[in-house]
């Protein structure tokens, strides 16, 4: 089996409700996804015989437009955060989450996003969310 992967990066805000440390305040990150796609089908199957999996500029576009842009310079919060709080935010700077915005939380939204634009062809084999230099969380089909 041959694999692609891109990385993405992007910069966001979040805050974990009812977290016991620093992390239930507002704070930024500079999240690097990583995103892993095959085939589905045999390796003769490769685009046009050249032996690609898929153009990285066609995976790019698809990620960077139905994910990355949804969640690049936001504000990531619960709706349970919210409730609890007085804030002011702009639609256009919130992003509100029915879970807390955790790493693994966040790989799942990006992973419900991309599964649905990536063409009937291939396949998402998995995803790996930096949310610092040393810490990731990471999904994988099957």
């Amino acid at each position: 089996m041959i694999t692609i992967s891109k990385i993405f990066r992007f910069e966001a805000a979040h805050a974990i409700d009812h977290y016991p440390g620093s992390c239930a305040q507002i704070h930024g990150h500079s999240y690097q996804l990583q995103v892993t796609v095959k085939r589905n089908g045999q390796c003769h199957d490769f685009i046009q015989g050249l032996g690609m999996v898929m153009d990285f500029k066609v995976l790019k576009s698809i990620v960077q437009d139905c994910a990355i842009s949804l969640l690049d310079h936001k504000l990531l919060l619960s709706k349970f955060y919210l409730a609890k709080s007085v804030n002011n935010y702009s639609k256009e700077e919130l992003v509100i989450f029915d879970v807390e915005p955790t790493a693994e939380n966040i790989l799942q939204f990006l992973m419900m996003k991309i599964v649905v634009q990536l063409p009937q062809e291939i396949l998402l084999v998995s995803l790996k969310l930096w949310e610092t230099r040393d810490s990731f969380a990471e999904w994988s089909a099957g």
